[in-house]
């Protein structure tokens, strides 16, 4: 029942639900145009004092608990969390941290539930999964964005309370394609009638409260509170997935689920814009995960390469292995650096933030994951074994596995990498796209072709002599910076140099360019260690005279983002982009098939995608409820 649409089609509607205006400055944007305005990050901003005092006794709080009540090798064992540690945590407020204190939450900022989430996390990821994905994209953070006030009212002390809310987005066949939504919201006397399956929904077998995106006839993808126990719903199944084993994670099937009108969020035909909103913000929850996961890592790597001796020296002594740790922490400084400032600016409310948390998304997920592959080799064959089987033996239960098995999905959660790259690469041209306009239209006519022609050249005359000199080239530039100055003007020069390669770019492919994604996703993964480099330079700066020690920590951070920004610079016009294309696409005729012989393959006697059919479930009901304390 999956909609049919063409791929002009499919850009149309996520054009349509992008956030086109800027009412605010950007320091991603300004970067990606060749513009460095450390001003908009510097000096690193500060919260109140009372709401940090506030904050960091919730944060003792929390840590006690889940030290003392919470058994992560027991969830990662029996694959769920225990009915106590709901209760424990409701107790404690967590499933309310985001949500204003009028409405019986904590309203924690961004910052502290963050770090609430990196120390929850920490215990065992699943909890970290289940507190964000009920808060940064669950019931909660649509509300408080777009739901009025009786809808506030109603949903947001129950969730407060410690019932669990989940996101309904994703279907069997569409993922990070919402144009062919096949879920349904037929309008009927006095609401919507509901009909549609939904997949990989994150708490999606434990929630009572959900955010669902249907399809209204001449209207558009709508989003929708839903009671989980509504009439004609049924948890299909519990999915199980190579970590998180704890995630109660749903196949979700709705049929003739009727909804009130006034259930409807933002209004009709608002969904996709609601969604890709709510997670300007709700992306930051993701790289909490993967800071807690860098310090995790960064702990057992300190105390295992001290200890371990090889060649009559502690492992961490010899280069090898040194060079593993050092990358370890400088990496997790510079997430926890990007990381924080995005969710202290996000705070302010003064910046514009969805370039820089989409950037803090994808560089954290990416770099966690090679920080945690870079732990097993430390750890050799110990980092291969589980917690169990070195316990077993005598040794500490150190489940350097299991980081791997959980961090894996980051890089796909919320916007896969590759996704990732193109939502940025969007945002990244955007200013180029706004003047070319008709130039790269192809269904433009010679008229309108001529008049943004006129338009494109009086932007470019004023904007490229700009990026031919900048402070960057002062010997002396960011001096205030001490040992960091270099760094600084480092990413100066290179932003003029993004920005130069980008209008290049433009003016190579023209409308073709969205089809070079290696050339895009290199340009935002420069722009990404760009802002990394910015980050970790003016929070060391801020903290020199209580953490010296994080100078050497950023120096040594933004000395490898260099070589790895060179590194890119170099591939943007030296790659096998258009060969590797052309030899998939012969892959996928079959040209190469030869090289499959020897082997026993995969069986193939179901589909890759399931297909379903409207109708009542014919599954058994796996929902879980927590019963009452």
């Amino acid at each position: 029942m999956t909609a049919t649409v063409s791929e002009q089609q499919a850009r149309q509607v996520a054009e349509a639900a992008r956030e086109s205006e800027w009412r605010k400055p950007s320091f991603g944007k300004e970067l990606f145009l060749g513009r460095f305005r450390l001003d908009l990050i510097d000096p690193w901003p500060t919260p109140s004092p009372e709401s940090v005092a506030d904050a960091e006794e919730y944060l003792a709080k929390l840590d006690a608990y889940v030290r003392s009540d919470v058994d992560g090798a027991r969830i990662e064992r029996e694959a769920r969390i225990p009915d106590e540690v709901f209760h424990g945590l409701a107790a404690l407020g967590a499933f309310g941290m985001k949500i204003d204190k009028k409405y019986g939450g904590l309203g924690l900022s961004n910052l502290h539930y963050c770090k609430a989430l990196t120390l929850a996390g920490s215990v065992n990821p699943s909890i970290g999964a289940l507190l964000s994905a009920h808060q940064s994209i669950g019931v909660p953070q649509p509300l408080k964005l777009f739901g009025t006030d009786e809808q506030k009212r109603t949903y947001l002390p129950r969730l407060a309370g410690g019932e669990v809310s989940a996101f309904l987005l994703t279907e069997p066949d569409v993922g990070s394609d919402p144009a062919r939504l096949g879920t349904t919201a037929e309008p009927v006397e006095g609401g919507y009638r509901l009909n549609g399956v939904k997949l990989w929904a994150t708490n999606g077998t434990v929630a009572t409260l959900l955010v669902v995106m249907a399809r209204v006839p001449d209207k558009g993808i709508t989003a929708f509170v839903v009671e989980g126990d509504s009439e004609g719903i049924t948890i299909e199944r519990r999915n199980a997935f190579l970590g998180l084993r704890g995630l109660e994670n749903s196949l979700t099937r709705f049929h003739d689920v009727f909804v009130p009108a006034e259930n409807v969020i933002g209004g009709l035909g608002k969904g996709l814009k609601i969604a890709l909103t709510t997670l300007n913000t709700g992306r930051l929850s993701l790289p909490a995960m993967c800071v807690g996961a860098g310090k995790w890592s960064l702990n057992v790597a300190r105390q295992w390469s001290a200890e371990r001796v090889q060649w009559g020296r502690p492992v961490g002594q010899h280069e090898a292995v040194a060079k593993k740790i050092a990358f370890i922490a400088a990496t997790t400084y510079a997430m926890e650096s990007m990381l924080d400032l995005s969710c202290l600016i996000a705070d302010d409310d003064r910046n514009d933030i969805r370039i820089e948390a989409a950037l803090v998304k994808l560089f954290a997920s990416e770099m966690a994951w090679q920080v945690a592959d870079e732990l097993i080799q430390i750890r050799g064959g110990r980092g291969y074994e589980t917690a169990d089987s070195l316990a077993a033996r005598g040794e500490r239960a150190v489940e350097v596995e299991q980081i791997l098995r959980d961090l894996r999905i980051n890089r796909i959660f919320e916007g896969s990498t590759e996704i990732m790259h193109l939502l940025i690469a969007r945002e990244a041209v955007d200013a180029h796209l706004a003047v070319a306009g008709d130039i790269i239209d192809p269904e433009a006519s010679l008229g309108r072709k001529a008049r943004a022609g006129a338009k494109a050249g009086a932007f470019y005359a004023k904007w490229l002599p700009t990026l031919a000199v900048g402070r960057g080239q002062v010997p002396n530039g960011y001096g205030e910076f001490g040992p960091l100055a270099a760094h600084l003007r480092y990413v100066e020069r290179a932003s003029r140099k993004l920005a130069r390669s980008t209008f290049y770019a433009m003016s190579r492919w023209q409308g073709k360019l969205e089809r070079k994604q290696g050339f895009l996703g290199r340009i935002v993964d420069i722009g990404a260690e760009l802002f990394a480099m910015s980050a970790v330079c003016v929070r060391a700066r801020a903290e020199r005279s209580t953490r010296p020690e994080g100078v050497e920590l950023a120096d040594l951070f933004c000395r490898q983002a260099r070589l790895r920004a060179e590194a890119l610079f170099a591939a943007l016009w030296d790659n096998t982009d258009s060969l590797d294309t052309k030899v998939a696409r012969r892959v996928l005729e079959g040209r190469y098939e030869f090289l499959e012989d020897g082997i026993v393959p995969p069986p193939s006697d179901a589909a890759w995608v399931a297909t379903w059919e409207p109708g009542p479930s014919a599954a058994e009901d796996v929902r879980r409820r927590i019963p009452p304390p």
